[in-house]
């Protein structure tokens, strides 16, 4: 019987990982559904850091839904201690892990060289990077990309198809068709569902048929406000914002959020709204993504794109044309000098790192400037700490207060809300198995009981559960 281990994303929002063992002779065929990194505070670093010992040589294959680094942040960690198979993605996913990995490396090394010279004057020994650019180069090379509703053979004789799950640039929901027991089991693993609500992606694809469904829950407590009325909430800050004379901070996911964004920008701008005369998109990975996106337009909604009226180019400028884009760490710093009148975009989007933090330290002590919160903040992370209403917090090793406005605008989110993750598991046929993952326990304890309220009986796996298919 082929059995499904729960290895990450159990009971916390990031680090998605599931191992499946596939009915074999005279051993199991052991594939890896996502390979994701966990993001948050010291215990997410002590998890991350953990070998995959002998898995990493039993993998006969791993499987992605995309290309976030809670999905696939420690593909290159793997690849190092010895994975050698295919990497099967959507087509877009493989083009956007080439910009995410190499800049994970990037920060990752330059932490580890902080932390190394701190280590050395305390007389401890060094540490290494979980991963650099060659294993990030030969993960690439690792890469399969297949086009949606396309199948796939495997090993063991399952058949992959990946369906748009509307989220990122090559997000998908997973469908493995699985020999177990002597039959055919169905195994939809929903991804990170965008929601219908947001620009730019399509609607997540609907999926009818499946023995075993593996269901996100991020947001499974709630449901997002109506896009318009986030979208006038949005204005009104950057309005104040304008009145009071102080810049607005905008911590950005660097795949997805920050392309949102732009495009919000763009429409209040053309609508003669935008009073700011400058915006920021202060982060050479988010960059390079956003002219991704713009590359890709032909996998964006065509509606969306005649908003923005880029249909025949690509050039964000040329629809935002009070945006700069700063590649370069001294551009970020002349940044530091303007006290008012700016939108900077940056990252990390949940603030425990990158350009944003910086940022914060000439900033969030200005009752002027007004922080805008727009995608999930997880536990353990800057971001949860100030909008829980932390009044002063940490910042490279500074202690700030907390002056300025906070705003967190959940109309923005890239995830479905609890009411659509319910009609998408309602449109299964029959009655399968749903496991509620990629959610903390609040959030799937209350999507369990809304789920039972509509028919639809779940669980919520542990750590290391193992279930046959």
């Amino acid at each position: 019987m082929s059995t499904l281990t729960f290895l990450g994303a159990v009971g916390e929002v990031t680090g998605s990982r599931y191992l499946l063992e596939v009915d074999g002779d005279p051993r199991p065929h052991k594939l890896l559904l996502e390979c994701g990194m966990h993001q948050g505070g010291r215990e997410a670093e002590e998890a991350n850091a953990v070998p995959f010992g002998r898995l990493a040589g039993e993998l006969e294959a791993v499987v992605l839904s995309h290309g976030h680094l809670d999905h696939a942040g420690l593909l290159p960690k793997l690849v190092r201690e010895g994975y050698r198979g295919p990497i099967h993605c959507a087509a877009d996913t493989a083009e956007l892990l080439e910009i995410m990995l190499v800049d994970a490396a990037f920060v990752m090394a330059k932490d580890v060289e902080w932390e190394n010279r701190w280590r050395a004057r305390a007389g401890k020994p060094t540490i290494e990077p979980l991963y650099d650019e060659d294993d990030v180069a030969r993960t690439l090379s690792l890469c399969e990309p297949h086009g949606y509703g396309q199948p796939v053979q495997l090993s063991g004789g399952v058949t992959l198809v990946f369906r748009d799950a509307g989220h990122i640039l090559g997000s998908a929901i997973v469908e493995l068709a699985i020999p177990s027991g002597g039959q055919q089991r169905r195994l939809v693993f929903s991804g990170d569902l965008g929601n219908p609500g947001s620009v730019l992606m399509k609607p997540p694809e609907k999926v009818y048929d499946a023995d075993l469904v593996l269901m996100e829950s991020t947001y499974g407590d709630r449901d997002h406000r109506p896009l318009t009325e986030t979208l006038e909430e949005f204005a009104q800050v950057l309005e104040q914002a304008h009145a009071d004379g102080g810049n607005v901070l905008i911590p950005a996911f660097a795949v997805g959020r920050t392309q949102e964004i732009l495009y919000h920008l763009s429409v209040l701008y053309h609508q003669g709204r935008l009073r700011q005369q400058m915006v920021f998109l202060d982060s050479p990975m988010a960059i390079r993504v956003t002219e991704l996106y713009a590359r890709k337009r032909k996998a964006l909604d065509p509606e969306d794109l005649k908003v923005l009226n880029i249909a025949a180019h690509g050039d964000p400028g040329q629809y935002l044309p009070v945006l700069r884009l700063t590649r370069t760490v001294e551009e970020s710093m002349a940044i530091n000098r303007i006290r008012g009148g700016a939108i900077i975009i940056a990252g990390a989007g949940m603030c425990n790192g990158g350009r944003i933090v910086h940022h914060f330290r000439h900033n969030l002590e200005r009752p002027g400037t007004r922080l805008v919160i727009v995608g999930f903040q997880a536990e353990g992370t800057l971001g949860r700490e100030i909008v829980d209403g932390a009044e002063r917090v940490r910042v490279l090793g500074e202690e700030l207060a907390v002056k300025a406005h906070v705003h967190t605008l959940g109309g923005f989110s890239a995830h479905a809300g609890q009411r659509e993750l319910i009609g998408w598991a309602g449109a299964f046929r029959g009655k399968p198995r749903f496991y509620l993952v990629h959610g903390e326990p609040e959030a799937q304890q209350a999507l369990q009981v809304a789920f039972a309220e509509s028919g639809i009986d779940a669980e919520i796996p542990t750590y290391r559960q193992r279930i046959e298919l």
